[in-house]
């Protein structure tokens, strides 16, 4: 691979996908300066960035060990999360929905899925796609992930007690709905997504760095959603798989967490925060 390849996207953001500077091994799609995901072909199971690495365990404790399972991906990236899939489940069937086809054709010429993988791309706007998901995919689904990020943040239509409705439709009764959001000093947004996500599944945990779940840096949380309880069962085993280090929240702790959080709704809502460039541009 070139040492750097770009594209154009839609909303004139240039992605590009560059050579890890510390790891050679990996390669990075960058969006306007902000690492978006990292693929290291050789090691699929090397996920790079935290709150990846924390949806990874997530998908680890599913079902059987190496079962295949139906996932379900809104936002594709560098196809980081699809390939682990394949990789440690093989024989699962994943949907992925992306916006930029220009974007998806960039990382499969330049890093291509497994030969064989049942990996298929519907392209179009992720609250769009959710409308019009297939039947026959509603209610199969193992796993949900919500990673959907217009550059540095996430699109309003992607907030939404609505969009959750749809993102979680797919679920069967036994998966998880895994969310990746972005906020920082008190969380506002945060706790806002936390409320939505809880309005739409009854057992939701987060999980995250310390630091970052107290609201006291800007960084990544992930939010787990299920229609059974089970999940929440994981969660000392998902602090313990790290990276460290790692908190997570339920029940009680997490009701004081988002107390005085208000539900979003397509008339309320809003694009996550801009961390702005000094956090994540090089």
């Amino acid at each position: 691979m070139a040492t750097s390849d770009s594209v154009l996207l839609s909303g004139g953001q240039v992605a590009t996908l560059e050579r890890d500077r510390w790891n050679a091994a990996r390669i990075e799609l960058v969006v306007d300066g902000t690492p978006q995901s990292s693929v290291n072909l050789d090691d699929p199971t090397d996920l790079a960035f935290e709150y990846v690495e924390r949806i990874g365990h997530v998908i680890d404790l599913l079902g059987e060990p190496r079962a295949p399972i139906t996932a379900v991906h809104f936002g594709a990236g560098a196809l980081t999360l699809p390939r682990y899939v394949e990789w440690t489940r093989p024989g699962s069937r994943q949907q992925v929905v992306e916006l930029e086809r220009e974007l998806v054709d960039l990382v499969r010429s330049r890093l291509p899925l497994p030969r064989g993988a049942a990996i298929r791309v519907r392209y179009g706007d992720a609250r769009q796609v959710a409308e019009r998901l297939p039947g026959g995919l509603l209610g199969s689904a193992d796993l949900v992930v919500v990673d959907v990020f217009a550059g540095a943040t996430i699109p309003a239509q992607c907030t939404t007690q609505e969009f959750y409705r749809l993102a979680a439709a797919p679920l069967n009764d036994h998966g998880v709905l895994a969310v990746n959001v972005a906020d920082g000093s008190g969380l506002p947004f945060a706790r806002g997504q936390i409320a939505t996500v809880r309005s739409v599944l009854p057992h939701v945990a987060v999980i995250a760095e310390a630091q970052v779940m107290k609201g006291r840096r800007f960084g990544n949380l992930v939010i787990v959603g299920a229609k059974d309880p089970a999940p929440l069962d994981w969660l000392p085993r998902l602090v313990a798989a790290g990276p460290h280090p790692a908190r997570a929240v339920s029940g009680e702790e997490l009701d004081a967490l988002v107390a005085g959080a208000a539900v979003v709704t397509d008339a309320t809502a809003h694009p996550s925060p801009d961390p702005g460039r000094g956090i994540f541009t090089r």
